[in-house]
């Protein structure tokens, strides 16, 4: 029985909770960095599930070791030990320096963990009233009741408070008030290196020297939200390293398992040794399929030379975003890094989202005027070329008159 768009809409609004503005597009199968949709039509997908297909759609090999996990075992639970947590924790660890890691589901809950531990921390040492964190202005940083305590916008937060605290948001063009804002009850800042969800904003580098600066100063803890940015998006292992950070805390989620939910809070050996058995715990953290895909990114990462491809076709991208905003002064600036990039228009992106979908190429909008870019890291450079020249188009085509 064939199943259409129309069916598939009726459906879910008959049964999901509506918590999502979906575009009108329902996809059923992918291939590398391409979409189809249920009348199968293709789509260039420079979206990649908000950063998730790190491989792209349905690669191979991931397809395959996924198959065999899923023929074999798939999940035990955190009661008894299996091969592959200790494989990826060991992959996780070579890549950020920190020796420690805890599987989640998430993203979202790699933050939590972090704002978990490091309050532990402090009770551990017994500055038991330590326990505020120091957030970023357009940080985003997920929607779980902890996450979004140090999630900056008001729209997100406001409905669902009071919201764990003490937070305080600081603008990040004031280094000043960074160091103003952490006192000896401060456990730990965290921040994005470049903020995602908050409109592809890289930190300005005074602010983040001024980070290292404060918590070498204080004994401040520092989580690098590192969802979007970390595992090769950048070009970086992690952004934070080509910052100079040196984080006692990283979260990663999205790209660590192409597809498969896992994430991870990666954790300094002084955190570590505050953290005692049954002080955090995920039922599904870290099961067998999660980790295997874990696995297999990773190996792709550090084995097979895709950091250094997102470094090559990263460039690329660069270099053709800067020759669009050229020719096209709706573009007010171009941010972002690797494979992150963020077109800041003088507009609302979201005629520019529409037409593009109707073109043929997926990007999405963000902090509503940056048409935001996170294709998968394996793509190539005639697949740039060729979505670039579809938002070349766009911007041809639709009404950019720049209000006065």
């Amino acid at each position: 029985m064939t199943i259409t768009f129309d069916d598939i809409q009726a459906r879910e609004s008959q049964h999901v909770l509506q918590t999502y503005r979906r575009q009108p597009v329902a996809f059923v199968r992918g291939k590398g960095p391409r979409l189809y949709d249920v009348d199968g039509r293709e789509y260039l997908d420079f979206v990649s599930g908000i950063g998730v297909a790190s491989l792209g759609h349905a690669h191979p090999g991931l397809a395959a070791v996924i198959a065999e996990q899923a023929s074999t075992l798939l999940h035990t639970s955190n009661l008894y030990f299996h091969p592959f947590q200790a494989e990826a924790a060991g992959r996780l660890s070579a890549l950020s320096g920190l020796p420690r890691v805890f599987f989640c589901n998430s993203g979202t809950e790699a933050n939590e963990a972090c704002l978990k531990f490091a309050r532990r921390y402090w009770y551990t040492q017994g500055a038991r009233d330590r326990v505020g964190f120091v957030a970023i202005e357009h940080g985003f940083a997920g929607r779980t009741m902890g996450a979004l305590s140090v999630t900056y916008d008001e729209h997100y937060r406001a409905p669902f408070g009071p919201l764990p605290g003490p937070v305080t948001f600081v603008n990040p063009d004031s280094p000043d008030a960074l160091a103003a804002a952490v006192n000896d009850r401060t456990a730990a800042i965290i921040a994005e290196p470049i903020r995602g969800e908050g409109g592809v904003r890289p930190l300005p580098k005074a602010f983040s020297d001024a980070i290292m600066d404060v918590c070498k100063r204080t004994g401040t803890l520092l989580i690098a939200d590192e969802v979007q940015t970390g595992l090769g998006r950048t070009g970086y292992p992690f952004y934070s390293q080509a910052l100079g950070w040196q984080p006692d805390l990283i979260s990663v989620g999205k790209a660590l398992g192409s597809g498969i939910p896992v994430g991870a809070a990666l954790v300094s050996a002084r955190v570590a040794e505050a953290i005692s058995a049954g002080d955090h715990g995920s039922t599904y953290g870290g099961n067998l399929l999660a980790t295997r895909a874990a696995v297999f990114v990773l190996e792709q990462l550090m084995d097979h030379g895709l950091l250094e491809h997102v470094k090559t076709v990263g460039a690329h991208l660069e270099r053709r975003l800067r020759t669009l905003a050229l020719k096209h002064p709706v573009i007010r600036e171009v941010r972002g890094a690797g494979l992150m990039r963020g077109i800041d228009l003088r507009i609302d992106a979201a005629p520019v989202i529409e037409q593009a979908r109707q073109s043929g190429l997926l990007v999405n909008r963000t902090s509503e005027t940056v048409v935001r870019l996170l294709p998968p890291l394996t793509i190539e450079a005639a697949d740039i070329d060729a979505g670039i020249d579809v938002l070349d188009a766009v911007l041809m085509a639709v009404p950019t008159e720049v209000p006065a």
